[in-house]
Order: structure tokens, then sequence, then C-alpha cells
């Protein structure tokens, strides 16, 4: 009598995909499969497909993460230099405020597309929302 031991090996029939190149693919705002067609059609609207390589990109679910992330480094960013500036005791306080307003519009929208793109490059990667061809 013999027995055979269950095989530990999970076979995946689909080739891994990059996750830091596609993450820089979509922080420049070009596809994360073939990095050459832009990602988005106009302002922060994802194109339904990639015009070089076909990939769909219809499907992501960025949501709310790139304003998440968006958030999160501004707001470190110019509260940091703010307190910086406070402590210098370089400018009084409405220059501060109104410089630190200022500075926070500009900053989160510079870095909305490049950190949605970076969420959709990374969806794409990971296969998730669709991007393996499985529904979710």
């Amino acid at each position: 009598m013999t027995f055979e031991t269950p095989s530990t090996e999970h076979h995946n029939p689909l080739p891994d995909r990059p996750v830091l190149g596609a993450m820089l693919k979509g922080v420049r705002g070009k596809c994360p499969s073939c990095g050459v067609t832009p990602l988005f059609a106009k302002g922060l609207k994802v194109k339904d497909c990639c015009q070089n390589c076909g990939e769909e990109l219809h499907h992501h679910r960025a949501d709310d993460l790139p304003a998440y992330l968006n958030i999160f480094i501004v707001g470190h960013i110019v509260v940091a230099a703010t307190m910086v500036v406070m402590d210098m005791k370089i400018l009084s306080l409405w220059p501060l405020v109104t410089l630190s307003a200022v500075s926070a519009v500009l900053l989160a929208l510079l870095l909305m597309r490049p950190l949605k793109g970076m969420v959709v490059g990374v969806q794409w990667a990971l296969r998730m929302h669709g991007f393996g061809g499985h529904d979710d």
C-alpha cells in the first residue's frame, strides 16, 4: 500500500506582472501593460482600453485610494514645511497661512493624476478587479 503526498506546488497559469514597473508606468500616465499609450482620456478619466496593446482598462477600481494617498502625502509635506517656517519665524501668521493653503492645493492638483495612475498600475499588476480575466 503506497500513499501519495499531495503536491504543494501551485501551478499559476498566468505569468507574473512586475508591480514596480506597472506603478512607474502609471505614475507617468501610461498604460500599465505596454507603457506607450496615455492612460488618461481627459482629466482623471481612465481610457476604456489601450490603443497600442488592447489592454482593457475600463474595469479599474481606483475609487478613493488616490485621494487618500494625496491627502496623506500633501498633509505631511505642507504641515512639516509650515512647522519649520513657523519655528524659524520667517513669515508672520497670515502670509504663512496663505502660502500653506496655496501650496497644499497646488501640490494636491499636481499629485492626483500620478497617484491615480499608480493605483491603476498596481491593480493591473496584481490582476485585481477584472484585470486577471475573472470577476471579483
